[in-house]
């Protein structure tokens, strides 16, 4: 469920020593391309799993939360806001208009300037050190950018999620050719981003964010850079990943493509969070 609560107001680059420990060559032949494929078992057992370890979350409240720049201008103003676990959520709005803002203060890169952002049941603003790190593991970040790393391939990229939250090599192992096969990226993975198109940098950019299996999901424009047909199947890895339980939050300024899928909706508008309509 998303419950969005308006006040009466609203109406007025890694480590160089990295290396990967082990050495991913995919089976099938490296020059095709494949289809992103189906949400594999073994990343529904291990969402099932995580949500086994955890309480009904993820869980994101936001209560009366502003964010102003350093030069005084608000970037968002008393924002409230509910998901529960499972919620999928497109957040659209032009560009500048905050959605990048609101996606960092979720996952603490940024602080609010005033309010409450409860994750999980716990005040991010109140986390410091290992407790926020052990957050932010449990919450995956899809960039516009992409953000990968250029002088790693498709699988390092990948892999260094869970290398440096220390998973064993058989873990990596397990994990990372059925996250690959998943973003349809089997083989490519040991092409370099320079090597991909812009749509498969984004589906590697999924792969990383959510190899760990993550509980919460967060696409900051993942689509922004991409053409229709790239958009739309990262758009349906996006829905694959919330029909196994991962909650999904989405930033857009693609209204056409938020009005033709039955998501919920909300838009920023004059540093303020609306029903989309």
């Amino acid at each position: 469920m998303i419950s969005i609560l308006s006040p009466k107001a609203h109406a007025k680059s890694a480590p160089a020593a990295f290396r990967m420990p082990f050495q991913f060559r995919p089976k099938a032949a490296a020059g095709l391309e494949a289809p992103v494929s189906a949400v594999p078992q073994q990343l529904l057992d291990d969402a099932a799993g995580q949500s086994s370890q955890l309480p009904a979350a993820p869980e994101i409240a936001l209560s009366h939360v502003s964010k102003a720049y350093a030069n005084g201008a608000p970037a968002l103003l008393d924002i409230n806001l509910t998901l529960k676990k499972g919620d999928f959520l497109f957040i659209t709005g032009p560009s500048g208009a905050g959605k990048s803002t609101l996606l960092k203060l979720l996952y603490g890169q940024e602080k609010a300037t005033e309010g409450n952002i409860f994750i999980n049941g716990q005040d991010i603003a109140n986390l410091r050190g290992n407790r926020l790190a052990m957050l932010r593991r449990r919450i995956g970040v899809v960039f516009q950018d992409y953000k990968l790393i250029p002088t790693r391939t498709v699988a390092e990229n990948v892999a260094f999620v869970l290398h440096a939250q220390g998973f064993s090599r058989k873990e990596i192992n397990r994990r990372l050719p059925v996250t690959l096969k998943m973003v349809g990226l089997q083989n490519k993975a040991d092409r370099f981003p320079s090597q991909l198109s812009g749509g498969e940098q984004q589906r590697a950019s999924i792969a990383r964010a959510v190899v760990g299996t993550p509980p919460l999901l967060l696409a900051d424009e993942p689509t922004g850079n991409l053409d229709g047909d790239n958009a739309r199947q990262v758009i349906n890895i996006l829905r694959k990943l919330n029909s196994i339980g991962i909650t999904v939050v989405v930033t857009t300024h693609d209204e056409p493509m938020v009005r033709s899928l039955s998501y919920p909706v909300l838009q920023i508008r004059g540093s303020r969070l609306y029903n989309f309509r």
